[in-house]
């Protein structure tokens, strides 16, 4: 098996999914007992925390890309990113290494073309609502992408930030996004992408009333065919 890097500490509860999602993937793959050659690089939150000017994204380019050729320096065959809104700084990441890092939402772009998914409506973090680097890459795949709804933007925001990345999972968050997807579905989405790697805390991705196409299991199906010698 090929030895993986992961970005982690973005957060540490997004860290902890990774291992999981990874490990039980390569035992599944391989046999009970493999566990996946990894290199985890978990960053302080704190210095990634709070990014809104140019200069606040400039620095946190330098931090990940140190992390990057650090994991790349200790073996690292691949990297992946486990934070879905880090990824707006995924081309000057990875212009500082010569291996691939896979990006996530490449892989569920990918995903939901092979799935026929041409409908969808995209839940997480403000900046990967809202912003181009991350939608760009579903809409190139044939997914419309419906416009975030800023009233939904702000709920997400303060759960995401204020709940989940501290551990906490609450029944007032998962009514909250019940009630959330539930809409969707009567708006006519035909599909919701998850795009924030904490939100499986609250949300059943198995058993919802729309498809869920979850970006940290794809992005970790992806990085065990890595590790297990695909491309």
């Amino acid at each position: 098996m090929r030895k993986l890097g992961l970005i982690g500490g973005m957060s540490w509860v997004s860290t902890r999914s990774y291992y999981d999602h990874i490990n039980r993937l390569v035992q599944r793959r391989a046999e009970p007992l493999a566990s996946a050659p990894l290199i985890i690089d978990s960053l302080d939150f704190r210095r990634l925390h709070g990014l809104h000017e140019a200069q606040d994204w400039a620095r946190a380019a330098q931090v990940l890309g140190e992390s990057a050729r650090h994991l790349e320096a200790a073996g690292a065959t691949a990297i992946v990113i486990g934070a879905n809104s880090m990824h707006k700084v995924y081309d000057e990441v990875a212009a500082q290494v010569d291996i691939p890092i896979i990006h996530i939402a490449e892989c569920v772009g990918k995903r939901m073309q092979r799935d026929g998914a041409t409908n969808a409506a995209l839940i997480g973090t403000r900046n990967v609502m809202t912003e181009n680097f991350y939608r760009q890459h579903l809409v190139a795949h044939g997914v419309d992408l419906t416009p975030p709804d800023m009233a939904n933007v702000e709920i997400l925001d303060r759960i995401i930030y204020d709940e989940l990345m501290l551990g906490k999972a609450t029944r007032d968050a998962e009514r909250a996004l019940k009630t959330m997807i539930s809409r969707k579905e009567q708006d006519g989405v035909e599909a919701i992408v998850l795009a924030c790697t904490e939100l499986e805390l609250v949300v059943d991705v198995d058993a919802n009333v729309l498809p869920i196409f979850d970006s940290t299991r794809i992005h970790c199906e992806a990085a065990v065919d890595w590790i297990m010698g695909g491309d």
